[in-house]
């Protein structure tokens, strides 16, 4: 399959339960209807891809499947909240987000603020109904709220904003990135195993597929950050469907601006190449890796 097959065939698994998350009644609300304006604005879904992808790589029944993809559809809610606050102006002050004009600019800054505080409070509403029924679900619930709190997402966010104007060092940029962006890759990859393999945190931490699991994840997270700092220096609007130029404008460090345009293609081609050696360690261990080396490679080529 392509790339393009992939986000297809993804869309097709999880658009109908992304449509099951709030009720008719629900949707008569203006902030759900804020919620689902930028839920169902479009965009790869590139992280209930990758949880798709780990789940079929370990070799995933039916049943599970079906919490892989309620897990996938509360991931993609989580990242949505953090899009529509990104793009407050408060925050990164956008107005367009895949193409569209941006949450705050069709429903106001109040409204979208309540949306994304929506999207993720459901989020989690979601994270302990599933485990009210299924407790040895409990740590992979954890693990993704941990990776969206001040460990993960909102951490590198909180980075992100006080280091604008500032000078800093590339291993606090790669510590800003594993968090900001890295984290929630992380979960997308790792989660499903944990899902199948009903592990603790114990087991978790030790579990040897785990490890290279979190080992993919951040070699991933890296290079499509590389990419997108780089993209946000060459590409178009029209094409990345968001603004360019956004890092220069808020005066942000990003790989681009510590290593130079070559050098932050040469970080990119090493998080890629190391991305694929694990991947041959997984598949020497007789797991099926080929959606993720299609994943790898378009990581490293896509313009959008």
């Amino acid at each position: 399959m392509t790339i393009s097959e992939y986000i297809q065939d993804t869309a097709k698994w999880l658009e109908p339960e992304l449509g099951s998350v709030f009720t008719q009644e629900q949707q008569k609300d203006i902030t759900v209807q804020a919620a689902l304006y930028s839920l169902n604005a479009g965009g790869k879904r590139i992280r209930p891809l990758m949880m798709r992808m780990t789940a079929q790589m370990i070799g995933c029944d039916d049943a599970k499947m079906a919490d892989v993809l309620y897990y996938a559809a509360t991931l993609e809610m989580i990242h949505t909240y953090s899009l529509i606050h990104d793009d407050l102006p408060a925050m990164d002050n956008d107005d367009l987000r895949r193409g569209k004009p941006t949450c705050h600019k069709v429903y106001g800054e109040g409204v979208a603020t309540l949306a994304g505080d929506l999207l993720l409070n459901t989020a989690c509403e979601r994270l302990f109904k599933i485990v009210a029924v299924k407790n040895e679900y409990l740590y992979s619930s954890y693990f993704v709220c941990r990776n969206a709190g001040l460990e993960g997402m909102v951490g590198g966010q909180s980075v992100d904003l006080d280091s604008e104007g500032k000078a800093i060092s590339l291993d606090l940029l790669y510590e800003l990135q594993r968090k900001k962006t890295g984290a929630l890759i992380e979960s997308a990859v790792v989660t499903p195993y944990y899902l199948i393999k009903g592990l603790d945190e114990a087991k978790a931490e030790s579990d040897p597929v785990s490890l290279l699991l979190k080992e993919l994840a951040e070699h991933i997270g890296l290079a499509f950050q590389i990419r997108d700092d780089i993209l946000d220096t060459v590409s178009d609007p029209s094409i990345l469907g968001k603004n360019t130029g956004k890092d220069e404008r808020d005066s942000k460090a990003t790989f681009v601006t510590l290593l130079g345009m070559d050098g932050a293609e040469d970080k990119l081609s090493s998080e890629i190449k190391a991305a694929g050696e694990v991947l041959t360690g997984l598949e020497r261990s007789g797991y099926d890796v080929s959606g993720y080396k299609v994943l790898i490679d378009y990581l490293e080529k896509r313009d959008s």
